[in-house]
C-alpha cells in the first residue's frame, strides 16, 4: 500500500519573517512540534500533555561565514503526508509501516530544514543546496528540557591524560554500560556517545540518536552548564593521522582541523531523531533509524545468507578431547568447521591471529593457516569462512582484498578497531559497504559505532557492536552485565542491530562470576543465554563458547542453532528499562518468545493473545531450574501449556526464559 498526499506550497514574502511559528502534528495527533523562527531557528516538541523538548536551537556554521538558523528569513513552506508500507529485507521484521507528516521550510540561503512527526517520535535535518563544496565549522543541536529528569547516560570511556579531554575522548571504542544520573549531574568535561536516553514526567521517555550518518561525523552529547540540557558535540575534521594503535590496525588522528566536516554543498544531512514512548516496551521495537536511513543502493539482497557463526577469540581456542594441538590452525579451525556443520550453524569466523601480527597486510597469512583449505573445507560441509580483519589493513588495500578473498570463496569479513567516528572513518563505512557487497561480501562492524541505518542503504551491513558487550566479561569483575542486558534493548538496540556476542555455555549467579580471560563465563542463568537469541536483534549471531563446551550441553546447542537471526514480525510484550524485557519474535509459523530479568526474581505472565493468529496451545519452554539461583546452568526443558493465550513463567536472579509455539 502507498499513499502519499502533497500539499500546496505556502508562499510568503521575504519581508514578512521577522518571527514566524510553525506546528507540526504526527499523524495520530499526539505529538506536535513547535517550530519557532526568530532571531535563531529552534523547536520544542510536545507529547499529549507532556513536555518531552523545550525550546531548543539548531544550526550550522559553515565555513564562508554563513550562519544557518541565525536570522533566517523563510521563504516558502512545504507540507507533505505519507503513508505506506516499507520492504525490510534481514531485519527484525519484514514490512515496516511509514507513517508521518512533514513539514519543509525553505530559507533564502540556500538550505532548508525538514521536520518529520511519526507517532513514534519526531525528527529533523538541514539540507544545502549551494554549487560548490563547504566546509561545516560547527553544528548547533541542543536538547532542551523542562526539569532536571533522570538519563542514562552512556559515557565515553576515556581516561584523561594531558591536553584537551575533549579532544581525547574522539578516540573510543563506544562502549560502556549507562550511569543512571539527573542530567544536571553529568560530567561536564565527559562526553556522551549516541543513544542517550532521558526519563520524562508521566512515565514517558526520550531517546535521543541520529539515523543517515554520511560523509559527516557523529553526534555526541554534552552538559557543560548543569542545567537541563544537551549540547552537540563532534569531533574535528583530521589534520594528521599516523597508523598505529592496536597491533599497528588502526589510525590515530594526531591533530584536528578546526572544523569538523568538508563535504558536497549540495546535500541532505544526517537526522536527528527523539524516539518517544508512553510506556518503555515501545522503545525496544522502534524503527525510525532505519525508516530515515538513506534507501537500499545495491539492488538485489538475495545473495546475502544471514546465520549464526562459531566464534574462536571469546573461548580462546579451548577445545580439548583432541589429538592435536589447539591453537590458530588449520586443524583447530576444521574443529570449528566440523561442530558448526553437524548444528546447521551457517559460518566459522577466524578473528584476530590468522594474518601476521602487526604487519596490517592481509596478504601475509601466518604459516599455521591456509585459508583456501579452510574455505574448501567448509564448503563441503555446507558451512562459510568469514575474516576478522583490522582497519587500517584493509582500507589501504581494499578492492584487492575483497576481490582476492571473494573469488577465494570467503564470505564475510568482521571489520575491527575503527574506534573513532569523524568524518573520515564515517566515509571508510560506505566505501567498505559499497565494496563488499560489490564483490558480493558481508560485514559485521567491530570497534565501531553505533548503527545510524547503515543497514537499510547497505543491507550486507549485518551487524554493529558498539555495544557493552558479553566480551567484557574476560576482564571486567566490576560491572553489571546482568543490568546492562535489561537496559541496552531500550536504548542502545533502538539504533539497530548489536553483536552482543552471547551463548556462554559457563554461567554465575552474582557471588561467583569471575573475570577469567581465557576461561570466560556469562553473568546470569542458562536460560538468560538461551533467551538473549531471541531478544537481541542480531542477523549475524555469534556462538560465543567453545565448540567442545556446546557438544557437552547438547540440548542447549540444537536450541541455539534452530534459532533464526532476521525475522518476519517482532512485538515486544512487556519491559521496563533496566529491570525485564519480553520479546516475541515470528519467523515463519514459529514463534519464539524471549524473556530476561535483571537480579530480581520475578513472576511474569505472557499474554500470547495479542500475537497475530496465535492459535497454539502449547510449546517448549527452557526456564530457569528450581536450582538457578544456585548453580546458574540449572534449568528445565519441556513442554508449556498456553491457558487462555497466557503462560506464567518463573525467572530467577539474573535469570531467563525462552519458548517455541
Amino acid at each position: 500500500m502507498k499513499k502519499i498526499l502533497l500539499s500546496a506550497l505556502l508562499l510568503f514574502s521575504v519581508s514578512a519573517f521577522a518571527q514566524l511559528k510553525f506546528s507540526l502534528q504526527s499523524p495520530n495527533k499526539n505529538i506536535t512540534i513547535s517550530i519557532e523562527v526568530g532571531e535563531q531557528l529552534s523547536y520544542s516538541v510536545m507529547h499529549g500533555n507532556t513536555c518531552v523538548l523545550a525550546p531548543s536551537p539548531i544550526g550550522m556554521k559553515l565555513g564562508s561565514g554563513r550562519m544557518l538558523g541565525t536570522k533566517p528569513i523563510v521563504k516558502k513552506a512545504k507540507t507533505r503526508s505519507v503513508n505506506q508500507t516499507l520492504s525490510s529485507p534481514l531485519y527484525k521484521k519484514a514490512e515496516i509501516p511509514e507513517v508521518f507528516e512533514e513539514l519543509t521550510l525553505t530559507f533564502n540561503d540556500y538550505y532548508r530544514v525538514t521536520f518529520r512527526a511519526y507517532n513514534e517520535g519526531v525528527a529533523y535535518r538541514f539540507e544545502t543546496y549551494y554549487s560548490k563544496s563547504i566546509i561545516v565549522e560547527n553544528e548547533t543541536a541542543d536538547f532542551n528540557f523542562d526539569a532536571d529528569y533522570q538519563a542514562f547516560i552512556p559515557y565515553v570511556n576515556a581516561r584523561k591524560g594531558e591536553g584537551d579531554f575533549i579532544n581525547q575522548q574522539f578516540y573510543n571504542s563506544f562502549e560502556n554500560t549507562y550511569t543512571h544520573i539527573p542530567l544536571s549531574q553529568m560530567e561536564p568535561e565527559r562526553l556522551a556517545f549516541l543513544p542517550v536516553l532521558v526519563e520524562l514526567n508521566d512515565g514517558k521517555k526520550a531517546v535521543i540518536t541520529e539515523s543517515d550518518l554520511e560523509d559527516f561525523p557523529g553526534l555526541y552529547l554534552r552538559n557543560a552548564n548543569g542545567k537541563n540540557g544537551l549540547s552537540a558535540v563532534h569531533a574535528g575534521y583530521p589534520k594528521t593521522i599516523e597508523q598505529g594503535g592496536h597491533n599497528n590496525l588502526q589510525y590515530i588522528v594526531k591533530e584536528r582541523e578546526n572544523y569538523i566536516a568538508k563535504t558536497a554543498g549540495r546535500r541532505d544531512f544526517p537526522w536527528r531523531i527523539i524516539a518517544i514512548s508512553e510506556s518503555d516496551k515501545e522503545l525496544a521495537n522502534n524503527d525510525l533509524v532505519y525508516l530515515l536511513a538513506s534507501p537500499n543502493r545495491i539492488g538485489d539482497v538475495s545473495w546475502i545468507q544471514p546465520g549464526k557463526v562459531a566464534w574462536d577469540w571469546w573461548n580462546a581456542w579451548n577445545i580439548y578431547g583432541v589429538d592435536f594441538k589447539a591453537g590458530i590452525n588449520n586443524d583447530t579451525y576444521k574443529y570449528y568447521i566440523d561442530f558448526a556443520s553437524q548444528y546447521g550453524i551457517e559460518y566459522v569466523i577466524l578473528d584476530e591471529g590468522w594474518a601476521v601480527n602487526k604487519q596490517a597486510d592481509l596478504f601475509q597469512v601466518v604459516p599455521e593457516i591456509d585459508i583456501k583449505e579452510l574455505v574448501d573445507y567448509g564448503a563441503e560441509r555446507n558451512v562459510g569462512i568469514v575474516l576478522w580483519v583490522g582497519y587500517a589493513a584493509i582500507d589501504k588495500d581494499m578492492e584487492h582484498v575483497c576481490q582476492h578473498y571473494s573469488d577465494m570463496g570467503v564470505k564475510g569479513f568482521k571489520v575491527d578497531f575503527m574506534d573513532r567516528d569523524d568524518q573520515l572513518v564515517v566515509d571508510f563505512y560506505y566505501r567498505m559497504a559499497e565494496m563488499a557487497a560489490k564483490y558480493h561480501l558481508f560485514i559485521d562492524f567491530h570497534g565501531a559505532y553505533k548503527p545510524t541505518g547503515l543497514n537499510r542503504t547497505y543491507p550486507n551491513v549485518l551487524n554493529h557492536e558498539g555495544v557493552y558487550g558479553l566480551e567484557q566479561a574476560k576482564w571486567d569483575n566490576e560491572s553489571d552485565l546482568v543490568l546492562n542486558e535489561v537496559t541496552i534493548p531500550f536504548i542502545r538496540m533502538l539504533a539497530g542491530p548489536l553483536d552482543y556476542t552471547q551463548g556462554a555455555m559457563k554461567n554465575a549467579n552474582k557471588n561467583n562470576f569471575a573475570a577469567i580471560y581465557t576461561e570466560p563465563m556469562s553473568q546470569g542463568t542458562r536460560c538468560r543465554q538461551l533467551a538473549e537469541y531471541v531478544i537481541f536483534e542480531s542477523p549475524f549471531n555469534m556462538l560465543c563458547d567453545s565448540p567442545s563446551n556446546y557438544m557437552r550441553e547438547e540440548e542447549c546447542t540444537q536450541f541455539i542453532a534452530s534459532v533464526p537471526t532476521t525475522w518476519d514480525e517482532t512485538i515486544v510484550l512487556d519491559g521496563k528499562v533496566g529491570e525485564y524485557l519480553v520479546i516475541a519474535r515470528r519467523k515463519d509459523f514459529h514463534w519464539y518468545v524471549g524473556a530476561i530479568t535483571n537480579w530480581e526474581e520475578r513472576d511474569i505472565e505472557i499474554d500470547l493473545g495479542v500475537l497475530p493468529n496465535f492459535g497454539a496451545k502449547s510449546g517448549h519452554i527452557f526456564r530457569d531450574g528450581p536450582n538457578a539461583n544456585r548453580v546458574a546452568k540449572d534449568y528445565v526443558s519441556e513442554q508449556a501449556q498456553v491457558w487462555g493465550n497466557k503462560v506464567k513463567v518463573h525467572l530467577a536472579k539474573g535469570g531467563g526464559a525462552v519458548m517455541v509455539f
